[in-house]
This record gives C-alpha cells, sequence and structure tokens, in this order.
C-alpha cells in the first residue's frame, strides 16, 4: 500500500514539473516575442533611429548650413552612437509631436517634452534627464515698472508657444485675468512682444534671458532670474514597451553619473558660444 502511494506520489510530482516547464517554456516564448515586437529591436533591425524634434532655442536649432544642432541634438546623436546606429531628425510642430509619435512618425521623442500627467496618459516618459525653468521677457516701454501683479490684468496680452503646458500654466499662476496668445514658434511669440502688441512672452530658460540680452532697449525680465515654474525634461516613447525605457533609463543614469548630460547642458544653457552657429531667421 505504501509502495503504490509512493508510485503515485511520484506520478504526479512528474506531471507538476512537466506543467511547470511548460508553463516557463510559454512565459519564455511570450518574454520573446514581446521583445522582438519593442522599438527598441526596430531601430537595431532598421539600422537608424528615429528622433522626433521641435525646434526650440538651445534645444533643437537649425545651422547656417542646414544642420540640427543644440543640447536636444548632442543627446540624441550620443544615444544613437551608444546603439550603434545612424540618426535621423524628424522636425515636428510641438503642438502635433505626441500625435505624430503615437502614430510612428518617429521612435522618440527628444525635444525637451516635460512630464505633464495629461500626457502620460497617452504616452510613456522615461527619467528625468533634464531639469528646465520657465522664465518672462516682457516690452520694455509698455511695462516699465511694472511689478508681478501689474500683469494680472484683463486688457494684458502674454504671447506662449502653442501647446507649451507649462507656459500657459505660468501664465494662470501669476496673471489669471491676462489674454493668452498662442503662436507656432518662438519667432512670432517674441515679435508679438517687440512690436507692442502683446506685453510679455512666457517661455522656458534661457530663452528670456537671452531675449533681454539681445534686445536691451526693448525687451526686459520684470521678475529677474525668478523661474515661474521649474520643470523635468524627458524622453518620450509610445506605451506598451519596456524595452526602450530600459534602454534609455539605464542610459540616462550612465551619462548623468559620467558628467556628458552636465557638459553639454552647461554648453548650450550657460554659454552663447554656439550663436555664431545658428542660421539667422
Amino acid at each position: 500500500m505504501i509502495g503504490r502511494t509512493r508510485t503515485v506520489f511520484q506520478l504526479l510530482l512528474v506531471v507538476l514539473m512537466i506543467g511547470a516547464f511548460s508553463t516557463v517554456g510559454q512565459a519564455q516564448d511570450v518574454s520573446k516575442q514581446l521583445a522582438g515586437e519593442s522599438v527598441l529591436e526596430t531601430i537595431k533591425k532598421r539600422g537608424k533611429l528615429r528622433a522626433g524634434v521641435s525646434t526650440f532655442v538651445p534645444w533643437v536649432m537649425r545651422s547656417k548650413s542646414g544642420d540640427m544642432i543644440g543640447f536636444e541634438i548632442d543627446v540624441a546623436k550620443k544615444i544613437a552612437a551608444d546603439m550603434e546606429v545612424e540618426i535621423e531628425f524628424v522636425p515636428t510642430a510641438f503642438s502635433g509631436i505626441i500625435a505624430a509619435l503615437i502614430a510612428g512618425e518617429f521612435d522618440i521623442i527628444m525635444t525637451g517634452i516635460s512630464l505633464v500627467p495629461k500626457r502620460n496618459l497617452t504616452i510613456n516618459f522615461s527619467n528625468p534627464y533634464n531639469w528646465g525653468g520657465i522664465g518672462m521677457a516682457a516690452n520694455k516701454k509698455i511695462t516699465d515698472g511694472w511689478s508681478a501683479s501689474d500683469f494680472n490684468k484683463e486688457d494684458v496680452t502674454f504671447t506662449v508657444r502653442r501647446g507649451s503646458n507649462d507656459s500657459i500654466w505660468s501664465v494662470k499662476k501669476i496673471a489669471p485675468l491676462a489674454k493668452i496668445r498662442q503662436f507656432d514658434d518662438d519667432a512670432q511669440a517674441i515679435q508679438d512682444v517687440l512690436n507692442g502688441t502683446a506685453h510679455a512672452f512666457v517661455t522656458a530658460e534661457p530663452k528670456p534671458t537671452n531675449y533681454a540680452r539681445d534686445y536691451a532697449d526693448q525687451i526686459w525680465q520684470p521678475l529677474g532670474k525668478e523661474k515661474l515654474l521649474r520643470w523635468p525634461s524627458a524622453f518620450a516613447v509610445r506605451k506598451g514597451d519596456p524595452d526602450i525605457l530600459n534602454w534609455l533609463n539605464n542610459w540616462i543614469t550612465i551619462n548623468t553619473e559620467r558628467g556628458f548630460i552636465e557638459e553639454r547642458h552647461d554648453y548650450w544653457f550657460r554659454t552663447i558660444d554656439w550663436k555664431d552657429q545658428v542660421a539667422a531667421k
């Protein structure tokens, strides 16, 4: 009786082991399938990383020779080099860059996009690799001597870049009564202020500081160096792809520790050594 019971137990154990091995095998097959569908594998097979970018000084700019230059361009080139693939930049209007990513027009958004919970409902973000701040540049003639509270009036107009949630939020923070006018690019937004048809342009630093320097007789910074908002920027990818996020997060950790990101940030944000390279608008 004991021998028969032992035999039954051994048979049951064998069946359980076979089932376990089968489950592990199925899990491995699923894992391989998911990995094969990752954009990381697509990039490797294609031999090219397609980066969605939007012109934004000094993140992404056109040089006099027509090439893309800027902080994000240096970061994207380093990522492609570490992937051992080529890099292709896909210029896209910022207002439509998330839709273009979802539509598969490129692999990753690399344009200093900020982490916003609403955006995170439709796309996934990597860990932050850079921190920016929102500042203000105002028309000197029509706002001379104003403090922050003076901008909170119904007859005051701010300009922002279309789709820049951080800029819009910053305006509403200090001047909820003011009007907001949106433009597709920075040149149009600051020109409205230079013309005196808008009072101030709210955008990411170092642009407000640069405008105050470049147009010293027309533009000033009522808030000085004070930031209206500090925000983290990250890479953005389509949902359902942990492999590319894992790779990007590890890349951020390594290149933060080795100083590459800080060195490139200091060059593009704390100097104007690059200014003569930029194409005239």
